[in-house]
């Protein structure tokens, strides 16, 4: 039977697309291969080297940060880490994360921390998770300590006239609410639930600054912030400088040459430009971020 025009039209838009599709699946299989061979064979060529690791913005758990982390602790290549924080802080468990990829990192080779304008919060645990921390004079850091933000809009809405309602199992179930009025129980178990968190901040803080006691570090985590002079004096921090006085700690207390190269930590990112790939035909089928929840351990937390 003689296909109609419409349906031969058809039938070519379809091979058009499969050749498309099959066209971006060859690209995608090959810039996975290109990057396989940059992560696991080119790195020997690079020779002795000195890993930079950029930390700015909200923290956050990156699975992708760790294992290049992970790598850099396993090439005999890099002689040392730096990690450079420009940060007011982020998730607890993003700062936590972190830290413990850079604690792996430390136990393999030096890896010293300079802080630029902000290393607050999660910005300032991950630098107690290094050998040196290195802060300018005007940087402010500390704010040692966890927040549990919430809201209530109950007020605002008995106004217009509008009610919530939940059928919960329990009824500190989700509560904290902004739908629902706060109930004593509640703000008192959060309120457990972040001293506890930050029991633990404390003691990352309390192992991280050797030189420090456990009552001292307490008394310094009330979470006020602190300039890099007022961090240096109460000894939360190392030396003022950057990362002139980084390469000299490195050079004085590990023999690393001067004139070593320092070379930027690259991040695979694949799942991205792949989540870009699969969305040109439509809407991408790879999860977009979540927004930034649970305990923070940050500085401003409007900033989130």
């Amino acid at each position: 039977m003689p296909l109609d025009a419409d349906t031969l039209i058809e039938r070519q838009r379809l091979r058009r697309r499969l050749t498309l599709w099959r066209i971006l699946f060859v690209v995608a299989a090959a810039a996975a291969i290109v990057a396989a061979i940059g992560r696991f064979g080119g790195s020997d060529s690079l020779g002795d080297r000195i890993a930079l690791l950029d930390v700015s913005g909200i923290i956050e758990t990156d699975r992708d940060r760790e294992a290049a982390l992970d790598r850099i602790a396993e090439d005999d290549g890099v002689k040392a880490l730096i990690v450079r924080i420009d940060s007011p802080g982020g998730t607890f468990v993003g700062g936590e994360s972190l830290a413990i990829a850079l604690q792996r990192v430390a136990a393999r080779k030096p890896v010293v921390a300079i802080m630029d304008d902000v290393a607050a919060s999660a910005g300032y645990m991950i630098a107690t998770a290094t050998d040196h921390i290195v802060a300018r004079r005007g940087t402010i850091t500390g704010s040692i300590g966890v927040i549990f933000p919430t809201t209530s809009v109950v007020d605002f809405f008995d106004n217009l006239g509008i009610t919530f309602d939940a059928i919960k199992s329990d009824p500190l179930k989700a509560n904290p609410s902004p739908f629902e009025q706060t109930l004593p129980a509640a703000r008192a178990w959060t309120q457990a639930v972040v001293d506890q968190m930050k029991g633990v901040f404390v003691e990352m803080v309390d192992a991280g600054r050797p030189d420090l006691d456990l009552a001292q570090v307490a008394a310094l985590a009330d979470g006020r912030i602190y300039t890099g002079d007022q961090a240096l004096a109460n000894g939360l921090v190392d030396e003022i400088g950057g990362e002139r006085e980084a390469r000299a700690w490195l050079s004085a207390s590990h023999g690393l040459a001067d004139d070593l190269p320092v070379v930027e930590v690259e991040i695979d990112k694949e799942e991205w430009w792949l989540a870009a790939l699969l969305g040109s035909g439509g809407k991408s089928l790879l999860p977009e971020p979540l927004t930034l929840d649970g305990l923070l351990a940050l500085w401003q937390p409007e900033a989130s």
